[in-house]
């Protein structure tokens, strides 16, 4: 849930702190305190779009900080959480809980961190997403769109529903991948059946001449060393003699370093003297190291090409790899892996008959099992689609609406002539959207006699808000946990209605956290925790509001107020308690 906030320089609003609690928590004030600023810094932490016009007049910057809980959450919730801190190297703080911060620049600029760490504003909306749920003045409208009905349904729906719905989604994928790979080998069979040859013939020209893996870096050293032959096969030689002697014993007399040294070693060893005997062990490692050397340059005087067509050998080896090289790729570990790509691309690029037409089935039995899929998923949202007509119409009756009806009409949508992939449903095509072949509809029937007709035909801003909170109390019997916040939701109704609407929200606050904005006090009386926006105009005309919690005693006063300005009356003061007594009576029954 969310615990805390600090709002600087947003709107009116200069500096504010507030603290938030499980159940209802109810913001009042007075007009232009700056109430909607509150819900604005929340839609900044569920990652909309910053707009800078909101910065305080004169102010750089502002800056939104919520501290969220999120123990104990369900546990998809949960994962879901922890997966993202890991990603993005997010830190919980020494409680548990997470900080979201948003930075919104009077330039534009806006920045968010989570966790201290800087990140993306959508990994912040990510974050929020599944804890916070903002119901704004306008947000409302929102359920007018054919979309977010039938996203409502399928959350009533659970999952059942969800689970048909990632089915339908799974053979669709498969399907359009299917039929899309189908149209390009049909429609670009020739242009295919040319690229196929060219890959054909570049994968047979190199495995006719079979490269191996670093083959040319290997063929150039060699040749540097074969074109050198003559100078290092001499170089070698004369070292040899030099540290071993003629095989032949011949010589210049001067005798070879190993006798030289030998001779040395002997005179030292045979010597009296203690210093020149401790000398001769140290002769005796060069005797050891010369040997070595002289071994070496044997093995290497040996293993020097013998062949005089050896050097034309590697020359023609080199010419055939550089023909490869000139046409695939700049060295031959590049060639090998473009053959490795060739043959993977070929692989998918048989255009014959066969091919084809055993395309064309897999094809065929995607789509029926999409269909089939869709069905499935279209009769579990018909099936739910009455409960859920149902239980919205009884809170309805609730919110002072009693002869009003609302209905779930779920149908399917026909597929139109400009329609990329029509999907066949028995003997008819129909639109194969991400969510299905259905429309869902909300008609609303206001009254007695009334037909039912869309929402937005149908419905007065007061009822649009009351049908919205009535899915919403009804919805939150199928979840539990998130936060969810409410500007004015009450707006346009009053009297009975109005306490109607408190009630609701008082038993929706007993599964979720609900945040509302209201100037009723009808509903700000059922509120467990009830904030005040002040607004402090100072003698330069400079408004300035800031949030405070209210005690029973100042929540007699708000409430005076907000009934009809009569804080400072009996009268004023005994409506207030009256009505705060009977709402907690409702709340403690």
């Amino acid at each position: 849930m969310l615990a805390e906030i600090r709002i600087d320089n947003l709107g009116v609003i200069s500096e504010a702190y507030a603290r938030f609690h499980g159940g209802l928590t109810v913001l009042t004030g007075e007009t232009g305190a700056g109430k909607t600023m509150v819900v604005t810094s929340l839609h900044l932490l569920s990652g909309v779009r910053a707009d800078p016009s909101r910065v305080r007049e004169g102010a750089a910057r502002a800056v939104v900080e919520g501290r969220f809980e999120i123990e104990p959450a369900p546990s998809h919730i949960e994962k879901k959480i922890v997966e993202l801190l890991e990603s993005t190297g997010a830190q919980r703080d020494e409680d548990g809980s997470i900080i979201a911060v948003r930075t919104v620049g009077s330039d534009g600029r806006s920045r968010a961190h989570l966790g201290g760490r800087s990140v993306p504003v959508g990994v912040l909306s990510d974050f929020t997403d599944p804890l916070l749920t903002v119901h704004g003045q306008n947000d409302q409208l929102r359920l007018l769109r054919p979309d977010e009905q039938r996203a409502a349904l399928d959350r009533f729906g659970g999952k059942a529903v969800a689970g048909l719905l990632e089915r339908y989604r799974t053979h669709r994928r498969r399907w359009l991948a299917a039929r899309a790979e189908l149209t390009e080998r049909t429609e670009r069979s020739r242009e295919l059946a040319q690229e196929a040859d060219r890959l054909q013939f570049g994968l047979e020209e190199i495995d006719r001449v079979a490269p191996e893996p670093g083959e040319d870096q290997r063929i150039v050293e060699e040749v540097r060393r074969l074109s050198d032959l003559d100078s290092l096969r001499e170089a070698a030689t004369a070292a040899h003699t030099a540290l071993a002697g003629d095989e032949d014993g011949a010589g210049d007399g001067l005798g070879s370093a190993l006798d030289l040294l030998g001779e040395a070693r002997s005179r030292l060893d045979g010597s009296d003297d203690p210093v020149l005997r401790e000398l001769g062990p140290r002769l005796a490692e060069a005797i050891t190291v010369v040997t070595d050397i002289t071994s070496d340059l044997s093995g290497y005087l040996s293993d020097l090409p013998s062949d005089p067509g050896a050097l034309e050998s590697l020359l023609n080896r080199q010419a055939e790899l550089k023909t490869l090289t000139r046409k695939y790729a700049a060295d031959i570990d590049g060639v090998l892996e473009w053959a490795r790509d060739a043959r993977e691309r070929l692989s998918g690029l048989d255009v014959s008959a066969e091919a084809l037409d055993k395309l064309a089935a897999e094809v065929d039995a995607e789509a029926a099992a999409t269909a089939e899929a869709a069905q499935a998923l279209s009769a579990a949202r018909r099936k739910v689609a009455g409960k859920l007509a149902k239980a919205v119409s009884a809170e309805l009756a609730g919110l002072a609406m009693g002869r009003a009806v609302l209905e779930v009409h779920v149908g399917e949508r026909e597929a139109t002539a400009t329609d990329s992939a029509p999907l066949p449903v028995g003997d008819r095509l129909l639109h194969a959207g991400e969510s299905g072949i259905d429309e869902v509809e909300f008609r609303l029937a206001a009254h007695s006699g009334a037909g039912a007709r869309p929402l937005a035909r149908s419905a007065s801003g007061g009822e649009l808000s009351r049908v919205m909170l009535a899915l919403e109390v009804v919805l939150a019997g199928t979840e539990r946990g998130a936060t969810m916040v409410f500007d004015e939701v009450d707006a346009g109704v009053g009297g009975r209605a109005a306490v109607e609407i408190g009630r609701r929200l008082a038993r929706l606050a007993r599964t979720h956290q609900v945040i509302v904005v209201t100037h009723l006090p009808q509903v700000a009386a059922f509120a467990d925790t009830h904030l005040v926006v002040d607004k402090v105009d100072d003698r330069a005309g400079v408004i300035s509001s800031g949030v405070r919690t209210l005690t029973e005693e100042e929540r007699v006063t708000e409430l005076a107020r907000m009934l009809a300005g009569l804080d400072d009356t009996e009268t004023g003061r005994a409506h207030a308690e009256e009505l705060l007594a009977v709402a907690h009576a409702e709340r403690a029954g």
